[in-house]
């Protein structure tokens, strides 16, 4: 069964051409699948029916969340036909279970107040502190996803253009503008800081203590740090910064499509969840300022 999912593997790799990290995702995924399968003695796939599917989902839901819900049944989805349509099977036990509806999750926003906090806490007078820095005000002025932030590479910075270029989800490559105080930190960055921790030169733009590719892990755990340094009392990850960026830029009047476009979304039904946000942000406006209400 394993040999399935590796081929399954191979063909969203080099048919599909789908981004790494959802490859991953899938990898995860299948791997829990197959350990379920293994305990319950199932050795062919002909053996898998609805009930088994709905057994593995409902002792996953105990947990995972409703979004890895969703992402798990997509991901049995597109195997199991795979497996119908390549002959490994003779059904789809899929066919007949229905994805789960989201529920709509608001994301959690940073006030401006709460980033210039956040970016203005780093010690710029040390190496990582800068490094720091420089991803920060990136990250809040690209709105990039953290994989994106760590797979950016020298070629991709076109500081004097004001321009930074990145290869997103369905490796979709993107052109996003980046503002003057970025750009100043990202130089200082690259004056200051990168030359004292590169040892043997890469061509990721951002790298850990011994000079090599920083991971998106590092990312996480740096933030957590200086979160706490800035004695901001939320609950943040990298992907804050994102969600901060696109409501920032609503709350100031951008258009949505635009947006959409910065963020790489595919629909813009994934950015629409931001208008949600901005209009509790409408809302809170009126009631401070209307005089009749």
């Amino acid at each position: 069964m394993q040999e399935a999912v590796d081929e399954y593997l191979h063909f969203i790799k080099v048919e599909r051409g789908l981004a790494l990290n959802t490859q991953e995702n899938y990898q995860r995924d299948l791997a829990k699948y197959l350990t379920y399968l293994q305990e319950k003695n199932i050795s062919c796939w002909n053996d898998i029916n609805r009930f088994t599917i709905i057994d593995f989902l409902q002792k996953m839901q105990q947990t995972h969340s409703t979004k890895s819900m969703s992402r798990m049944m997509s991901t049995l989805r597109q195997f199991h036909l795979f497996l119908r349509q390549e002959k490994i099977a003779q059904s789809n036990p899929m066919q007949n279970i229905d994805m789960p509806k989201n529920t709509l999750h608001l994301p959690d926003t940073l006030t401006m107040q709460e980033v210039e906090a956040l970016i203005e806490t780093p010690d710029i007078t040390t190496p990582l502190g800068l490094r720091n820095r420089a991803i920060l005000e990136t990250m809040y002025a690209t709105g990039l996803r953290v994989s994106e932030v760590v797979s950016l590479k020298k070629e991709d910075l076109h500081l004097p253009m004001g321009l930074i270029k990145t290869i997103g989800k369905g490796n979709k490559e993107r052109i996003i503008p980046i503002g003057d105080t970025a750009c100043y930190w990202l130089e200082q960055y690259f004056q200051q800081s990168r030359p004292q921790l590169v040892k043997q030169e890469i061509p990721e733009v951002f790298v850990n203590f011994h000079g090599k590719k920083l991971t998106r892990q590092g990312i996480w755990k740096n933030l957590k740090a200086i979160v706490q340094q800035a004695g901001i009392q939320k609950e943040i990850t990298p992907h804050t910064l994102r969600h901060s960026f696109a409501t920032h830029l609503l709350e100031n009047g951008a258009d949505l499509r635009i947006v959409q476009e910065l963020l790489g979304h595919a629909s813009i039904s994934t950015t629409q969840i931001y208008t949600h946000v901005t209009k509790k942000h409408l809302s809170n406006v009126y009631h401070q300022y209307f005089p009749r209400d």
